[in-house]
């Protein structure tokens, strides 16, 4: 199986730090260089069908795309540790904050770098005004996740999920634009330096 991977990119890293929370080491990666339009090429559109990353491909040849998709085919493939959920209601709670931190976290976070870092200016039209709008959005949603890690240490369960990853890779990601979080949210504080303590997070580099 072949992960189509990319550097520092959030999303292909989700997928391989799930790789390596799961021991799994038996993947090829093959790098994919965004800011030179690799994931634009015929070749690669031909394979993948759409100009994004990542994409897994299986040894039957299909291909996945979308980075959650492709940790939910891992997750039924290697289902320990488990990150998705066990019982339905685990499964549901999971699924909820996952979410929470792709719409609320992730994706503002990864429009700030888009908009401000200088070698993304390739990627994006790139606004400051733009850049404001996500950085006060991304701000906004740390007051649910304060709330949530007060009276836990992951978000969505007693052990690390799916929904920790998505929401602390957007957090490192971000440090591209030089945002951090603030001294006001100590339980995310807390949090993302237990996330960064793991090993996974070298895997995820």
């Amino acid at each position: 199986m072949k992960l189509y991977d990319s550097g520092r990119a959030p999303n292909p890293r989700r997928v391989r730090w799930v790789l390596a929370e799961k021991g799994v080491t038996d993947i090829e990666f093959v790098d994919i260089d965004i800011l030179k339009g690799a994931h634009r090429t015929p070749e690669y559109l031909a394979l993948v069908g759409v100009p994004s990353v990542p994409a897994f491909e299986l040894k039957s040849g299909d291909v996945i795309t979308e980075s959650l998709a492709i940790c939910r085919y891992l997750e039924s493939v290697y289902p320990e540790p488990n990150l998705f959920g066990r019982t339905a209601e685990e499964i549901a709670v999971i699924e909820m904050w996952t979410r929470r931190a792709e719409l609320l976290m992730a994706n503002p976070l990864m429009m700030l770098v888009r908009h401000t870092h200088p070698a993304l200016a390739v990627l994006e039209k790139q606004s400051p005004e733009e850049a404001d709008k996500y950085r006060t959005a991304a701000e906004r949603s740390f007051k649910l996740f304060e709330r949530a890690l007060a009276s836990r240490e992951f978000l969505a369960a007693d052990r690390i999920t799916i929904a920790d990853i998505v929401a602390f890779i957007a957090l490192d990601f971000s440090r591209m634009a030089k945002f951090k979080l603030p001294e006001t949210v100590p339980h995310m504080l807390a949090w993302a330096e237990r996330m960064r303590a793991r090993p996974a997070v070298k895997a995820g580099l």
